[in-house]
């Protein structure tokens, strides 16, 4: 297989079986598996690294500036994506992100994909078939390359089948319509670009979990989204684990430096420079006087405690 062809393939573009030329919808388990070889435990059976619900519920307590300087420290700087209109503002979501790529309106590729999916079973408008491969703690995560007007991926009818399967929202670099009904539906959310009252009209659906492009972020296909007021930001499902415990480590640390600048026991310069023997001493009974307090479990604590430098 040449290179044009392999990179058509990873992007869900056209490809060659037996000499025929048709239209992946979306990218295959394999394909999907190629593309996270860091991700090493358990996986959808589309392919998607599969990051456990724990670690998904605990990632809600923690800072998009945690998690961006821990991903900015790994390499990763260019997974955040600000300035939204959000649905409900004081709501956080996490999930594993499930992708959708939309273009332009072009009819001879848009027929291809409609035909491709005919023949695999899809049924209705091409932009509710990536709720249907949704399971429960996905999110919809699109690409309509900030389309407004003519470009509302969803109303309440798909928002209510959204939140049906994943019992999550959505995030679109683009638009939505019907706010109002979206909102009726309790626990829903969403993070857009835009409102406007039109109908999808000149796009087409080009791609499902593919890697796709939400603003400033390069986006996979299983990655972890976290999102909350101040924006969106999407985590590598391997570095979810480790982003996960070095914020609450910080936290814990940040909660314990506070507690003692109340009480006067250390300075300002004693806590924000590197810590004396006694200062750590004093932060080990700290802990210890925590219990079930911890975000984390002490066995866990203590291992990403042999593994850090102080």
């Amino acid at each position: 297989m040449n290179k044009f062809l392999m990179y058509c393939l990873l992007l869900g573009g056209l490809y060659q079986a037996g000499g025929a030329r048709a239209q992946q919808v979306t990218l295959t388990p394999d394909q999907i598996r190629a593309m996270t070889p860091a991700w090493k435990g358990e996986r959808s059976a589309d392919g998607r690294p599969k990051a456990p619900d724990a670690l998904l519920q605990r990632l809600k307590n923690i800072s998009i500036e945690e998690a961006w300087g821990i991903l900015r420290n790994k390499g990763y700087q260019n997974q955040f994506e600000g300035e939204w209109m959000l649905l409900r503002p004081n709501q956080v979501m996490t999930g594993r992100v499930v992708t959708a790529q939309y273009m332009p309106l072009r009819p001879d590729m848009d027929q291809l994909i409609k035909d491709k999916g005919k023949a695999e079973g899809r049924i209705g408008g091409t932009n509710s078939w990536p709720i249907d491969v949704l399971s429960n703690g996905d999110v919809y995560v699109a690409d309509s390359y900030g389309k407004v007007a003519d470009g509302t991926l969803i109303g309440d009818n798909l928002g209510n089948s959204i939140y049906a399967k994943s019992k999550n929202g959505v995030i679109f670099y683009g638009s939505v319509r019907d706010m109002e009904g979206l909102e009726a539906i309790d626990g829903f959310t969403a993070w857009v670009k835009g409102y406007d009252p039109s109908y999808i009209q000149q796009m087409m659906l080009a791609g499902i979990n593919v890697p796709i492009r939400i603003g400033r972020a390069t986006v996979l296909p299983g990655d972890v989204v976290l999102a909350k007021k101040g924006g969106v930001i999407f985590i590598p499902a391997h570095l979810l684990e480790e982003v996960v415990l070095n914020a609450e480590f910080i936290g814990l640390r940040d909660q314990f430096g506070h507690q003692r600048l109340r009480e006067g026991k250390y300075t300002p310069g004693e806590i924000d420079t590197q810590w004396t023997d006694a200062i750590k001493k004093d932060f080990l009974q700290w802990l210890d006087s925590q219990g079930d307090k911890l975000p984390m479990s002490r066995q866990e604590l203590d291992q990403f405690m042999k593994n850090r430098t102080w």
